[in-house]
């Protein structure tokens, strides 16, 4: 069975067919040739795009020149109200200063520091989904919207979830995810700034997460002040200097690269997750082998996660089928020319892991779930020069790392507790602030030990 996907647009389209398409879904919004196609260029009022799903276009942008090609602004100003100026959506001096202080708190040393706060998050989210394990059909984008959340305030912050501010601050994050869409119209298609805006709901909840977020800020550097700050990423990143200046983040900065992590770190994560726990759903072969491996391997050691490969494959083609941030926009610096054809200055550069994954001359059974394609020649190819879930180059997400253990830690914990069925509509992709399902992501969970028990007495 493939797994849910939109239908793209077929042949030609005008420009206001497509703004008109893009405000209801962005993803069937998009031409069904980009599955095929190197790059396509799209021009008109206030508009010069190019979709680039050439590997050695993408090679250049995000790896050999990335400072010719920074984030476009026009898609920073759809997250700045939540981001302010940070690492995700700066550009030159400023981002490079950013990443100085933000890459140390994520080597591997300090990720081997923080297994035990992610641990202890997948424990509790487990038993928090003990009672929702009856066979109901549930939607379980909450639920790992939850346990993303958990894991993120247990590793930034040494708190759990249950924390009064804590508790705030993820609901705040659910009410902007359905506010505010990852790339607005006016950031994908280069609209001028008089005609980018923000609804009263995404300057509200922005405004309370941020003001949230600076009471943590605020009570962790009185912390370190007095000396009894936890060692945790909040305080490494904190108290870690700049390796060129010497300086450390303001208060001010911090903020902004707090709102960052919980974007990138538990809205990512919890999207990659729920579609995950769904194709498993409908793949009950793999699922049971997974379930398997973590009844044999799974424990709460670091080390533990080297004996996690199916799970591991199984992240990572989700995070091919379902890239959490579907598309980015860059920008041309200069005049640039793209497979032969001249891009202008302020030109905006699509890229879309979504087409990119399921290009149809790169990857083999492109729509298919499929694990086991990471040990063939076309998958090594392809994760080398076609999978980009966190980008590449030196602007990839420096919480890759993590995320990488987070995402198969979670699911081996989840599948030796319990078993999934689909529910009863198939999910819809669709692209807010990550890639969602349009009516949420049903399943059906019941607990292991029950239909073991069940099976036996049969």
């Amino acid at each position: 069975m493939i797994p849910p996907k939109p239908k793209g647009r077929q042949g030609r389209g005008s420009v206001w067919r497509f703004i008109r398409d893009f405000r209801r879904d962005i993803l069937s919004a998009q031409s069904d040739r980009l599955y095929r196609g190197w790059m396509a260029e799209f021009r008109g009022p206030f508009i010069h795009s190019f979709t680039c799903n050439d590997p050695a276009l993408i090679d250049l942008i995000l790896r050999k020149r990335p400072m010719d090609f920074p984030k476009s602004p026009r898609m920073a100003a759809g997250l700045q109200p939540l981001l302010g100026n940070s690492t995700f959506i700066s550009n030159g001096e400023t981002w490079l200063h950013q990443r100085r202080i933000i890459d140390p708190a994520f080597e591997g040393g300090r990720l081997r520091e923080t297994f035990p706060a992610m641990w202890d998050a997948t424990q509790a989210g487990v038993a928090r989904l003990a009672p929702l394990a009856d066979g109901a059909d549930i939607d379980i984008e909450p639920q790992t919207s939850h346990i993303a959340a958990d894991v993120i305030f247990r590793t930034l912050f040494s708190i759990p979830i249950e924390d009064q501010i804590a508790a705030q601050v993820f609901q705040a994050f659910r009410e902007h995810q359905d506010a505010q869409p990852m790339v607005n119209l006016g950031g994908l298609i280069a609209l001028p700034r008089w005609a980018r805006f923000h609804s009263r709901q995404v300057r509200e909840t922005a405004r309370r997460i941020r003001g949230l977020i600076r009471q943590l800020v605020s009570a962790r550097a009185e912390q370190i002040d007095a000396g009894t700050a936890p060692d945790d990423l909040a305080t490494k990143i904190m108290t870690t200097p700049d390796s060129q200046t010497g300086r450390i983040f303001s208060q001010a900065e911090m903020i902004d690269e707090v709102a960052t992590f919980f974007l990138a770190g538990h809205e990512t994560s919890a999207s990659a997750l729920a579609w995950a726990l769904y194709l498993l759903a409908e793949h009950p072969d793999w699922q049971e082998r997974l379930a398997e491996e973590a009844r044999q391997n799974l424990a709460p050691d670091f080390s533990a996660i080297r004996s996690l490969p199916l799970a591991r494959a199984v992240f990572r083609e989700t995070l091919r089928l379902y890239p959490p941030v579907a598309m980015t926009v860059r920008q041309c610096r200069r005049p640039e020319s793209l497979r032969d054809r001249k891009a202008p200055k302020g030109a905006q550069l699509v890229l879309s892991p979504w087409h990119l994954h399921r290009h149809e001359r790169l990857w083999d059974d492109p729509d298919g779930f499929n694990p086991a394609r990471w040990e063939t020649e076309n998958g090594k190819t392809c994760l080398r020069d076609a999978f980009i879930p966190f980008s590449a180059g030196p602007r990839a997400c420096p919480g890759a790392g993590f995320a990488m253990i987070e995402g198969p830690l979670i699911l081996s914990a989840l599948l030796r507790a319990y078993r999934l069925e689909p529910g009863q509509e198939r999910p819809v992709p669709i692209m807010r602030l990550t890639l969602r399902g349009k009516n949420g992501i049903h399943i059906r969970l019941t607990p292991r030990e029950a239909k073991e028990r069940a099976a036996k007495q049969a």
